[in-house]
Parts: structure tokens; C-alpha cells; sequence
């Protein structure tokens, strides 16, 4: 597909862009440009893609995504290279990840490749948006909406594909630190046969009321148990979850459907598979990760994803009480993941797995 360039008439200024950059925290400092592709399943398809100005998107009050919420997106990010370049993280697993979930809302999959061409020009374009900071990244977030103006409820037939850039420091105020995470117990992220496997916002939006709980009880995060036991550990607001274990076996929560199969999870069940230990993809409850703990059994918890790499979590809170992992501090498995997987990201480590995508 061809994409059509409109020049910026206003781009930031030099001096603007890199105070800006110095310190941009996450999420609020954004880059000039975006793509977008249209959709329209009676005329051709996907078509018109524009690599444009960073400008606000015109909606129908009618659009189908204000009403039935037919939205997806991703997260992943570009790295900077201690060679100059840029690079982006098994983005090809990104595009798959979204397909499936347009497959999951009902929704029209993009061209894997159209999707890479995409993400990769808008890189390219804003590249003097990477903040010259330690953990700096460019946020890529590239996602689809319903933007068909009518009434009725069934799947949409025109759509809207956008790719937009942040500028980005740590995901946590207060950096590379172990995290508190609060326990839901009235509150559920997903439900089996729902959508939970799907990076939808709908899925986020339920989480807001338990986040914000979780922060009134001084934590930074809350976790999530299964929706029919209320006993089963599933996942954070946004990231996965490992347990390393003293008898050097790992368990993480498996894909059952109500869970997001994250790609940094993905590449941490390899990653300590080659340091030697026993992945397990299995159920892990509550009951278990309290006595784990407090016995001395449970070594370790890391939470893992695009946005805050790897974290250690060092207490978890409930209205049971508190307990705490090892000595609530940043394990040594955890340092060794975040330091081998950031290695990756910025050049530093050898890529064996061809992970890693050079812009």
C-alpha cells in the first residue's frame, strides 16, 4: 500500500521537543506525527494511508465505537541503540497480537506487514523524540476503532487504524523500585468465554475502580483472581506475573482465555528457562502465594510487561492483612531479567533469538 506524506505546518521546535523529552514521565509527552488507515468492507478494504500531523480525529456522534465499544490497540515501544540506531522488540509478535484481537471483537485484521510499515514509518519520522534519559523509549501505540455511524447493534463495516508515538521515562514515579499490589476481592477482570485475551479498552476500564482502590491502600498495582472461585491469581491491571520458587521451579498464571498473553511474558518464560530453571505454566492461588511467602518457599514475584519492563513486587495487600516477599526488596532473579531483557532491547546483550528489529 502506498502511503501519502503531509508535511506538519507547525512542527514542535528544536528547543521545545528536547526539554520536553528530558524528563517526560509516561504517557503525556507525544511526538508530531501519526499514521492512519482506513477500512471499509464495501469498497476496498483498507486503503488511504497517511503518515500526517498529529491532529484530533473527526467522529460521527453515531460512530459505532461510542456505543458498542469496538476498539483494540497495543503497546510497544522503540529503544535506542548505543550505536546511534533504533530498534523495535519482536514487533512482528505485536502484529499478531493485535489481529487476534480484531479477530476477537469482530473486527477486520490488518496485513502484518502493513501494520510493521506503519509502526516503522512513524518511528523513522519521530525519531528526535527519544529522550536522551536512562529507560528513555518511544511508546508506540497502535490501535483500531469502529468509526461507522449508525444504531444497530452488530459489527461495524468501516474502521479506523491509527499509530501514535510518546515519549517516555519509567512507567513508575518512583522507577526501578519493588511494587505494593492490592488483592481485589469484589472486583473481576475477566470472566472465562469474555474478553480478556483481547487488548481491548473495555478490559481497562474495568480495572479503573479496583486501581483506584488499590491506591487509596497506599498500593501501586492490583492484582486480579479468577472470576468463578475468586481464588486462582490471574494477572495486574496491566502486566503478567511470575513466582520463583526456592526449589528453582517458576510458575506463571496460564492462558486460559481470561489472561493477556503478554509478549514480555512470553520472552521471560525463555529467558529463565535458559538461566536453567523450571517454567510452569499452572494455576497459582491466593492461599498458596501467602503461605509461599511467609514460609520462606517463595523467593521471588516478578511483574512483567511492555510498558514497566520487569518489576519486582515486594508486598501484597488485602483486607486480610499484608505479607511480604523475600525481604521486599529487588530479588536477584528480578535485576538479572531486567538487566539481560533491557540488554536486549538497546543492543547491549546478543540477540540468539533474532528478537530484535533494527528501523
Amino acid at each position: 500500500m502506498k502511503f501519502t506524506t503531509i508535511p506538519h505546518p507547525q512542527p514542535t521546535h528544536d528547543h521545545a521537543r528536547e526539554a520536553a523529552i528530558q524528563d517526560p514521565g509516561f504517557g503525556t509527552v507525544f511526538t508530531d506525527h501519526m499514521v492512519t488507515i482506513d477500512y471499509d468492507e464495501a469498497k476496498r478494504g483498507w486503503h488511504t494511508a497517511t503518515l500526517g500531523p498529529r491532529e484530533p480525529i473527526a467522529l460521527d456522534p453515531a460512530a459505532s465505537v461510542l456505543h458498542y465499544a469496538q476498539e483494540i490497540f497495543e503497546g510497544m515501544k522503540a529503544y535506542n541503540h548505543e550505536d546511534g540506531g533504533l530498534c523495535l522488540f519482536r514487533p512482528e509478535e505485536n502484529a499478531r497480537r493485535f489481529n487476534a484481537s480484531a479477530r476477537r471483537m469482530a473486527m477486520p485484521e490488518i496485513p502484518e506487514d502493513l501494520f510493521l510499515e506503519a509502526v516503522t514509518r512513524l518511528v523513522e519520522k519521530d525519531a528526535a523524540w527519544m529522550p536522551p534519559i536512562e529507560g528513555g523509549s518511544l511508546y508506540i501505540r497502535p490501535f483500531m476503532f469502529a468509526s461507522e455511524a449508525f444504531l444497530g447493534v452488530r459489527p461495524a463495516r468501516q474502521y479506523k487504524f491509527v499509530v501514535i508515538l510518546v515519549s517516555s521515562g519509567n512507567y513508575f514515579k518512583k522507577g526501578v523500585n519493588p511494587v505494593k499490589i492490592w488483592v481485589s476481592q469484589d472486583y473481576v477482570r475477566a470472566a472465562p468465554g469474555g474478553t480478556g485475551a483481547a487488548k481491548t479498552g473495555g478490559n481497562y476500564a474495568a480495572s479503573l475502580v479496583p486501581q483506584a482502590e488499590a491506591i487509596r491502600h497506599g498500593c501501586d498495582q492490583v492484582v486480579f483472581l479468577d472470576a468463578v472461585e475468586k481464588k486462582w491469581v490471574e494477572e495486574l491491571g496491566g502486566m503478567n506475573l511470575f513466582f520463583i520458587r526456592r526449589d528453582g521451579s517458576v510458575i506463571t498464571p496460564p492462558l486460559t482465555g481470561t489472561i493477556l498473553p503478554g509478549i514480555t511474558r512470553d520472552t521471560l518464560i525463555a529467558m529463565l528457562r535458559e538461566e536453567g530453571l523450571e517454567v510452569r505454566e499452572e494455576p497459582y492461588s491466593i492461599t498458596q502465594w501467602r503461605e509461599e511467602a511467609e514460609s520462606g518457599e517463595l523467593l521471588e514475584v516478578l511483574a512483567c510487561g511492555t510498558a514497566a519492563v520487569v518489576t519486582p513486587v515486594g508486598t501484597v495487600a488485602s483486607p486480610a492483612g499484608e505479607f511480604t516477599i523475600g525481604t521486599g526488596g529487588t530479588g536477584q532473579m528480578a535485576a538479572k531479567m531486567r538487566e539481560r531483557l533491557v540488554g536486549l532491547q538497546h543492543g547491549r546483550v546478543e540477540d540468539r533469538h533474532g528478537w530484535v528489529t533494527r528501523v
